[in-house]
């Protein structure tokens, strides 16, 4: 499967892991699609690589004629923008610590094909351990940390990944790409699985008559973002400074809760604040908080103060 790579770069970090995300069916709050160009964005890494897109993806089927096209932009009849399937590799290191950053279209076909350019471009930079993100709509405060069901590849992981504040998945159904190479995964011998945030979404059409009111959901699960690199910096020891994923998190419930507010006076019947309110005291929430963490922090301002 090397001709459906293209590589102009290997890495040399002594150890190397991987972010993966794509534009995908499994990709609320942006989780899957939008952290990964984040990160390609703030640690301004660099472009290394790409699996080629030959044979993974329609053209048209008879039921959608726009879905699978490719995208043009004209301008007095001379293309100025096209925006194709892209399957692409980043690379940023931070000491003796590497980390790819894989950002790509889902395929539409010849996933097995996909799966082994996928994992041989994992060996090929010498990959320790995959973790995929995605995201799934759900019934969660917007202003409380994510939860997250997680998947894997390989029976050890579990005992480590137990860790790391995370529910396992029971779920049974189709799956999005970032599933279904945890099957591939394990055949080849990779250390691979995949996390999902539970990203807020409220349809307050129950409490209306009103037929059209699209549901609120969080577009770019800030949050979200932070909490799954809270738990992948400590994994992979990657050093990303997360103030920013803060920040913007805060930033983006503020905004919710004046959405909210909005809505709650536009419609004064209906028992949008106590709905919430109930939604708040009945979650569960998980943050992610290692112990070492926390000493090492401590002990970081007792030898500040004392010098």
């Amino acid at each position: 499967m090397a001709d459906q790579l293209e590589l102009f770069e290997r890495p040399e970090a002594e150890e190397v892991y991987m972010i993966a995300g794509w534009r995908q069916w499994a990709d609320a709050g942006n989780v899957s699609s939008g952290l990964p160009q984040y990160l390609v964005t703030k640690l301004g890494a660099r472009k290394i690589g790409k699996i080629k897109p030959d044979g993974f993806y329609l053209f048209q089927t008879p039921v959608s004629q726009f879905l699978f096209r490719p995208h043009f932009k004209f301008e007095e009849g001379y293309r100025k923008e096209v925006i194709v399937h892209r399957n692409e590799v980043f690379y940023w290191e931070n000491g003796r610590r590497g980390l790819v950053i894989f950002l790509g279209d889902e395929p539409h076909m010849n996933v097995e094909r996909y799966a082994e350019a996928f994992f041989d471009l994992a060996r090929a930079l010498n990959v320790r351990r995959i973790a995929a993100t995605g995201g799934v709509y759900a019934l969660v405060p917007f202003d409380r940390h994510r939860t997250f069901s997680v998947t894997y590849a390989m029976p050890h992981m579990k005992e480590e990944l137990a860790e790391y504040a995370v529910s396992f998945s029971n779920y049974e159904g189709g799956v999005s790409i970032g599933s279904y190479l945890e099957d591939h995964a394990e055949r080849v011998g990779q250390e691979y699985f995949a996390m999902y945030a539970f990203v807020p979404a409220y349809d307050f059409s129950q409490f209306t008559h009103r037929e059209q009111m699209q549901p609120i959901a969080v577009e770019n699960d800030y949050q979200a973002w932070h909490d799954a690199m809270i738990r992948l910096n400590h994994m992979f020891k990657l050093g990303v400074d997360l103030t920013e994923l803060a920040e913007k998190s805060a930033e983006a419930a503020a905004q919710m809760r004046e959405a909210i507010e909005k809505l709650a006076r536009q419609l004064p019947h209906a028992p949008i604040k106590e709905w919430l309110a109930k939604l708040d005291a009945d979650f569960v929430e998980m943050p992610f908080t290692k112990l070492d963490d926390v000493w090492e922090d401590a002990l970081g301002d007792i030898f500040k103060d004392n010098d």
